[in-house]
């Protein structure tokens, strides 16, 4: 007995002294790490007094010290900076769905700023800007070498002004100019319409009014068709979407899940992160769902994708999404301003992490562009049938009802085939959802 208590008791005395022998390095090397900081601050400090003192022309002290902060945070990340009393109120205007300005979502990589997407029904996506774009000038003057801030500063300006952007565009050969004139941007987060049987449900952005105007959009199109059990189906159409509040993409995500994980975060510190669970109730029961995705579907767009796609309970239909996965807290500063800072990474709920790689699409289909036809060629395409031959026979075993029924198909057809010119992305996803219900009721 007494030797086992010696063993223990040696046992501990070792243990003190090699925690000891270890946390003395330690200390010393984070006392070295601290002097280096204080240096470097003083080094700072010594450079901005210099730069006061001495630089050709008179400075403005305060302007020098929010150029300093914004650029240690923009070396962090494309999606941290520092925002100035202006633009955090402008932020916060924008998740309340108006704002003033040209329309576009942008990012900035390796100094260069490029377009994510154009919003909906804005001045830039009327002028053609388009996705994947990179603005090199604004009004001829270059934005290489300005911080995002700045080049965003550049692009605003009083509603009714114009300005000109410079674009380069992956397939065209030279730079060529836009000119855009500014607006008051007011987004309506959720547009809905009927095609045939199927609703579609146009996502433009995660704002606050986003699940709001989803609930309420689908409700109008299930009374429009006489209940739920004469919808086809769904499609949520997140392409060119750029993102918004995180919450809103959870709310709409539930919208469509019974149960399961929506999104977790997870940053620096393992107790950081966050989970976040759907609740029971889908505002369809179950039918059939679409999710429509591309290369300008970004963040919250991305959010909902994933989870859906997780849970099979959608088929996710498109191109590549953007593949911003990583999370922004915005943070209060003295004098009204605010940091933006990234904070955490979103991952699905298979665990899949969305930054730099994006949602992949389940079926990949590339959009089309339309094909110019008049009225003549588009009639003679209708006609290239057998009814259509001269001499043909008739068929006379038609009753009146099944004539009208047969004519009621037949312009479904024609604007089917109109919508496929049109969009093309969206037609394959109406068509997905017409060929799982020709399969018949769906089992439990």
């Amino acid at each position: 007995m007494n030797k086992l208590m010696i063993a223990a008791i040696g046992g501990i005395a070792g243990g003190v002294l090699l925690s000891t022998q270890v946390a003395g390095p330690l200390i010393a090397q984070e006392d070295r790490a601290n002097a280096s900081v204080y240096e470097q601050l003083d080094l700072f400090g010594d450079i901005f007094e210099r730069i006061r003192a001495n630089y050709v022309e008179e400075v403005d002290e305060a302007a020098l010290i929010e150029a300093a902060i914004n650029g240690m945070l923009t070396s962090l990340d494309p999606h941290s900076s520092y925002l100035p009393p202006n633009d955090f109120d402008d932020m916060q205007v924008q998740t309340r769905g108006e704002f003033g300005g040209l329309g576009i979502e942008v990012t900035q990589e390796d100094g260069f700023v490029r377009v994510i997407t154009p919003m909906d029904d804005t001045p830039a996506m009327e002028a053609g800007v388009e996705a994947g774009d990179f603005i090199t000038h604004v009004d001829g003057e270059a934005l290489l070498g300005l911080t995002l801030e700045e080049a965003v500063d550049l692009m605003r300006g009083p509603v009714g002004s114009e300005i000109v952007i410079t674009i380069v565009r992956e397939g065209e050969d030279e730079p060529f100019d836009i000119t855009i004139v500014r607006d008051r941007i007011r987004l309506t987060a959720v547009r809905h319409r009927l095609e045939g049987n199927t609703a579609i449900l146009r996502v433009s952005t995660f704002n606050d009014q986003t699940y709001p105007n989803l609930r309420e959009g689908l409700q109008e199109m299930i009374e429009e068709v006489g209940g739920l059990a004469n919808l086809n189906g769904v499609v949520l159409d997140l392409r060119n979407n750029p993102g918004g509040l995180l919450s809103q993409a959870i709310r709409v995500s539930d919208a469509f899940l019974e149960q399961g994980e929506i999104v977790s975060t997870r940053g620096r510190q393992p107790e950081d992160g966050e989970r976040y669970n759907a609740t029971p109730g889908d505002l369809i029961e179950g039918l059939p769902l679409v999710v429509l995705v591309n290369g300008g579907s970004a963040s919250a767009s991305e959010i909902v994708a994933g989870a859906l796609q997780d849970h099979r309970r959608a088929v996710v239909v498109g191109t590549n999404s953007f593949g911003k996965g990583s999370v922004q807290s915005i943070m209060p500063l003295a004098g009204n301003g605010a940091m933006r800072l990234t904070t955490s990474l979103y991952y699905t709920p298979s665990g899949r992490s969305i930054q730099a790689l994006g949602i992949a699409p389940d079926i990949l289909v590339e959009q089309r562009d339309p094909i110019e036809m008049d009225e003549e060629e588009e009639s003679a395409v209708s006609r290239r049938n057998e009814a259509s031959l001269r001499g043909a026979l008739q068929n006379s075993t038609l009753t009146e009802d099944e004539l009208r029924q047969l004519e009621e198909e037949q312009a479904i057809a024609e604007a089917t085939a109109r919508l496929r010119n049109e969009d093309y992305q969206l037609a394959y996803a109406i068509d997905i959802l017409t060929g799982l219900n020709a399969l018949g009721p769906r089992g439990n």
